[in-house]
């Protein structure tokens, strides 16, 4: 079985250009093209289709979710990962949804509104459990009470560096910079002095093995998950960060 462009579009709640623009791009091409010029999409494309917009949900950029697709070739796994996300993700709208609709009856009511129901579903610790499984609790507990510890105006400070950083470790993959350049290790340098400022972190700890084995692990994880690769501009920037990390490691730990 296989559909239009129009079935198609219809069927994903996209349009038959966005379709067509992907098979112009090389991102998504018609399984086969009938006599009549139409295109047609079998099952394989329905499945390349679903992780392309799971992708775009994700924030991606059409080159970088061609850079996940090939280099994620397994769909099972890949959406197994997009899975769990998805999931977190649906626990916190849930949370939030409760939390306006708890402030709406409060207010329609005139009752007092409960300060700490307000923003369930809201802040940082819809990643915990992931935190907790990758680094322990004791990882969670002190990077929360470091967040919520500083002011406003640090916060927005530290997302500034964050986004900076990450804006350079993607201009440098794209000038194509060796990952053993001078330019590259001082990246590294400056992703290590940021990961070390946050308390809980086995960067945090002070001890080389431990910063070692977290540089490693973390630059696989940038690279296997689409949400850290993003930041990095895709599969491809995100392979150069671990990359360069892992020279800067083999250096200087």
């Amino acid at each position: 079985m296989d559909w239009s462009v129009q079935q198609l579009a219809k069927i994903a709640g996209t349009t038959s250009r966005t379709l067509r623009h992907y098979d112009a791009v090389g991102l998504l091409k018609p399984s086969r093209t009938g006599e009549n010029g139409y295109r047609y999409y079998d099952q394989g494309a329905l499945l390349r289709l679903q992780r392309i917009l799971l992708l775009r949900d994700l924030g991606l950029g059409l080159p970088a979710v061609a850079d996940v697709l090939a280099h994620q070739p397994q769909a099972e796994t890949a959406l197994a990962g997009h899975l769990g996300w998805l999931r977190q993700e649906q626990d916190r709208l849930a949370r939030q949804i409760a939390s306006v609709q708890r402030t709406i009856e409060a207010v329609k009511e005139g009752r007092d509104i409960m300060a700490d129901e307000m923003f369930d579903g809201f802040d940082h610790t819809r990643y915990r459990d992931e935190v907790e499984q990758r680094w322990g609790q004791d990882a969670y507990a002190q990077g929360d009470s470091w967040w919520r510890g500083m002011k406003a105006a640090e916060k927005d400070a530290w997302k500034q560096r964050s986004r900076q950083l990450g804006g350079d470790w993607a201009a440098a993959a794209e000038a194509g910079v060796a990952p053993d350049s001078p330019e590259a290790q001082d990246l590294a340098r400056r992703q290590v002095e940021w990961l070390t400022g946050i308390p809980g972190t086995p960067a945090a700890a002070g001890a080389a093995g431990n910063l070692l084995g977290y540089l490693v692990g973390l630059g696989e994880m940038y690279v296997a998950d689409p949400r850290f690769a993003a930041n990095y501009g895709g599969a491809v920037g995100a392979a150069f960060v671990r990359d360069a990390l892992l020279a800067y490691a083999a250096k200087r730990l």
